[in-house]
């Protein structure tokens, strides 16, 4: 029988909803759950090794997440450069789309330097987003800003209107792993947001890139599963990673993003490509044997893989637990390790 997307669905109150990062990246609460037994324990996440072996190996995703969101100088449009296919040329997503049809004129403007740089929409694409030629060079770093997820900002939004005080946080050093090497992500691999340089170092570990893409983050709209269109997403295997996953123990995936790429390859001999695997019960994993990631949102991608790896019912139980022990949720929230 056809898997139901309302089987991943869930209610969580909003203010469980993570608007910032703890104060230090080690502080995030860690959720163990094994799946022999179906059960769970509540720790930190400076406690990982306590649960892992010398002979583990975690594969991270060291893409890096692009300051791609900016704002027209009028202030009444924003987009979020996707990928740049040509010299000039980006894919973008817009708000409102109204002012972004083609042979539009738009001028963009960083609002802190006050440099600015005109567009034209050249093409809107079967799935929304635009085509944009910009006419001038910009340094993206320093012109856009960071893209946050929408979930953050409005919940930001809500606690300002309700006049609690706002943390001094830095998303361009925070929504970045600390490893992120490879530019090209819209979105950061969140899993590997918990990790410092010094802690990384404790483990035995390797990197893969896969280059996130939006649609990592959308929710499923069908009412099958099998019924949604997954999106495609780069990646690259580095020269290295076969020799030393050969030699571990288990492979544990830091992320959703390199479990997707550990299982989508033949091979982790160097090479790159583009991967739309969708993982979802009763997937079997070939390489993956221990996961760690964050708690994701309802009827997500993201969701049925990690209950694919663990068990859709179990995932459930342990999400109603997490709600009721107060577990902060998403991008900037609390992680998981499934064993």
């Amino acid at each position: 029988m056809p898997l139901r997307t309302d089987l991943f669905a869930y209610v969580l109150p909003d203010d469980l909803i993570a608007a910032y990062p703890p104060e230090e990246r080690l502080d995030a609460r860690l959720m163990v759950i094994n799946r022999k037994s179906g059960s769970w324990t509540h720790e930190q996440f400076r406690d990982l090794s306590r649960f892992l072996q010398p002979d583990d190996l975690l594969v991270l995703n060291n893409t890096k997440v692009m300051p791609s969101y900016i704002e027209s100088a009028d202030g009444r449009l924003t987009a979020l450069l996707l990928e740049e296919t040509s010299p000039r040329h980006w894919t973008a997503l817009v708000k409102p789309g109204k002012l972004a049809k083609p042979g539009h004129r738009i001028t963009f403007q960083n609002r802190s330097t006050r440099q600015t740089v005109d567009a034209e929409v050249l093409q809107t694409l079967e799935d929304g987003s635009r085509v944009f030629r910009f006419y001038g060079d910009f340094d993206l770093e320093t012109f856009g800003e960071m893209p946050l997820p929408p979930y953050i900002l409005q919940r930001r939004e809500d606690l300002l209107d309700s006049e609690e005080l706002k943390p001094l946080i830095n998303d361009r050093e925070r929504y970045q792993t600390v490893y992120a090497y490879k530019g090209g992500s819209v979105a950061a691999p969140t899993a590997g947001l918990h990790f410092t340089p010094e802690f990384l170092n404790q483990f035995k570990h390797t990197f893969i890139t896969l280059h996130v893409g939006l649609g990592t983050f959308r929710p499923v709209k069908t009412e099958f599963v099998h019924e949604h269109e997954m999106h495609s997403e780069r990646f690259s295997i580095p020269p290295g990673v076969s020799e030393v996953a050969e030699s571990a123990g288990r492979l544990v995936a830091v992320g959703t993003t390199s479990a997707r790429v550990l299982e989508s390859v033949k091979t982790l001999k160097p090479h790159g490509g583009k991967t739309n695997i969708f993982i979802y019960p009763p997937y079997e994993f070939k390489r993956v044997q221990a996961l760690i990631t964050n708690f994701h949102l309802p009827k997500s991608t993201l969701l049925m893989l990690v209950s694919s790896f663990a068990g859709t019912e179990l995932i459930r139980e342990a999400y109603r637990d997490a709600i009721k022990e107060r577990y902060r949720f998403f991008s900037y929230g609390d992680a998981m390790l499934i064993l």
